[in-house]
């Protein structure tokens, strides 16, 4: 089985292949809830009803079509680590429930 979320390191000899279709999620120098739910909302174009919060942020992930999401660590300064816990523990449990998406971390220090 497939896992949910992979890690590259952008300086690794050995590249590895994040999927063409992989949607961007874009977050700038913070990384955090509020970051993470507006770059998800941005990037996957989720209704006018979708409310910024956790749970609002799963239902519109597992009604999406998004199969493969790309989140570029590599020029985050800060990084809320209980929220970004949270979001892909998120993404995990759409993989487990869904078979989608796959979360592909650039830059992650890939110790998870």
């Amino acid at each position: 089985m497939s896992q949910a979320i992979h890690y590259i390191n952008k300086d690794s000899e050995t590249p590895t292949h994040v999927p063409e279709q992989a949607i961007d999620i874009v977050v700038d120098e913070v990384l955090d809830k509020a970051s993470l739910l507006k770059a998800l909302d941005k990037a996957l174009s989720f209704p006018d009803y979708f409310a910024h919060n956790w749970d609002s942020a799963w239902d519109c992930l597992t009604d999406s079509d998004a199969e493969h999401l790309r989140l570029d660590l590599t020029d985050v300064q800060q990084i809320n680590n209980e929220d970004f816990e949270v979001f892909k523990s998120m993404i995990e449990d759409a993989y487990r429930d869904f078979g989608r998406p796959q979360l592909w971390v650039v830059g992650g220090d890939g110790d998870e």
